[in-house]
């Protein structure tokens, strides 16, 4: 199949409503249909800002994280759109790529 590896890149402290950044998009992801995602966490970083970020021994709410996903153009559509009706800015990385499960039979 065509589609995209979309990878979401945001802090664990960020939040929308209840839910982190990241459990948001995993959320909205299974709702539409995404049959998969992956929440990432990393050591540290900088964003556009220019400022490290890091988990810390008593505050991980700076914590970098990647939510990643293959998913058809018409699934991106539908969580872009999600993500525009709901007023939220998070970078991204969209890349056009081919996938599968090895061994299927179509």
């Amino acid at each position: 199949m065509n589609g995209y590896k979309l990878t979401f890149y945001t802090q664990q402290g960020r939040v929308h409503g209840p839910l982190s950044i990241a459990e948001w998009l995993l959320k909205e992801a299974k709702a539409i249909g995404i049959e998969g995602a992956t929440f990432a966490a990393a050591q540290g970083g900088y964003g556009r800002d220019g400022k490290y970020h890091s988990a810390r021994f008593f505050d991980v709410g700076e914590q970098p994280v990647e939510v990643t996903m293959a998913l058809s153009p018409e699934h991106s559509d539908q969580l872009f759109a999600k993500i525009a009706q709901e007023g939220l800015h998070i970078f991204y990385m969209k890349i056009p790529v081919e996938f599968g499960i090895t061994c299927e039979e179509n």
